[in-house]
């Protein structure tokens, strides 16, 4: 490779076979409706352990009526896909039919598949429960992959652009009669890239009526995220509303103030410091660990690091 193209990285790289943006976004739905996996470059693009030619068949795999080997499969493609919280190009690839296997294979599965659809689809967050990188998604620009040099955050906009075309296959799964796979469902929505209007009123007329604790907080924090990326003025005022409403659940005021908190860049209200802080928030812990945002963050209580972060960040956790 000439040393110029390589002094202008990434730019010579952008639209070519090497851009995931490009290779993603050129996969006809007919492939992705058929599971055509022979007609997907996945040799060209290695994951974390090996060969990305191996990825279809673990995929074919886990969309199998075999419960024992599906969930092999999928734990495979956890650590292939997305080893130590980072996202690698194939995974990018194998989006749609991860979203597409989520919607109709084994629902034990599907929660954990959704989940693994998101990860892809943002940035390593292991250890940040700040208020600046708790919602983020995107990627440095010019953090690369070593393997393919392409930019990681090309990958990112690939399997959100993924996303946002399968639409049709996720929001229905806001009605899924398991709590895991709605709040899963959300944390997929939350990286959308376009038809945000559309998106974040699917998820506020979800919160109207859901009576799950862990979806209710996976929700607000799904239309935050939005809210944060998109710029959406009103999103401030609808999370200060409900942690500063009395009447509301302990945990709905609570994932609202961590959401208040990621939005705003203001100083931390008395009222919401003593929500946060106070004795009885910690008796939820758990409760938050099972938030997708949240588990990543720390492996005990993402929960209790996130509140030191947004509240306490100059103090050692």
């Amino acid at each position: 490779m000439d040393d110029e193209r390589w002094a202008r990285w990434p730019e010579p790289w952008a639209g070519t076979n090497a851009d995931m943006r490009t290779v993603v976004g050129a996969i006809p739905r007919e492939v992705k409706d058929g599971f055509k996996y022979d007609e997907i470059p996945w040799r060209r693009f290695p994951h974390f352990h090996g060969p990305g030619e191996e990825v279809p068949g673990r995929l074919g795999t886990l969309a199998s009526p075999d419960a024992e080997a599906a969930d092999r499969a999928l734990e495979e493609l956890w650590e292939h896909l997305h080893h130590q919280g980072s996202t690698i190009a194939v995974g990018a690839l194998a989006v749609p039919f991860l979203l597409r296997i989520a919607a109709t294979g084994l629902p034990g599965l599907r929660a954990s598949t959704l989940r693994l659809v998101a990860e892809i689809g943002r940035c390593q967050h292991f250890g940040d429960g700040t208020r600046e990188g708790l919602l983020q998604v995107a990627e440095d620009p010019m953090e690369a992959e070593g393997t393919t040099m392409c930019p990681t955050n090309w990958t990112i906009q690939a399997a959100r652009n993924a996303i946002t075309d399968d639409l049709h296959l996720l929001l229905p799964l806001l009605l899924d009669p398991d709590p895991d796979v709605r709040s899963a469902t959300a944390f997929v929505l939350a990286t959308v890239i376009s038809e945000i209007q559309r998106v974040s009123s699917a998820l506020h007329r979800r919160l109207a009526v859901e009576n799950d604790p862990v979806v209710q907080v996976s929700l607000i924090l799904a239309i935050a995220q939005l809210a944060r990326e998109h710029q959406d003025e009103n999103a401030l005022a609808w999370a200060r509303e409900l942690w500063s409403d009395p009447d509301r659940p302990p945990e709905i005021r609570i994932g609202a103030g961590i959401a208040w908190l990621c939005l705003s860049g203001d100083p931390v209200p008395d009222e919401l410091r003593a929500l946060l802080t106070g004795p009885s928030t910690d008796r939820y812990s758990d409760l938050f660990q099972r938030v997708p945002w949240l588990g990543p963050v720390d492996s005990n209580s993402g929960l209790r690091r996130c509140i030191h972060e947004m509240i306490t960040p100059d103090a050692p956790y």
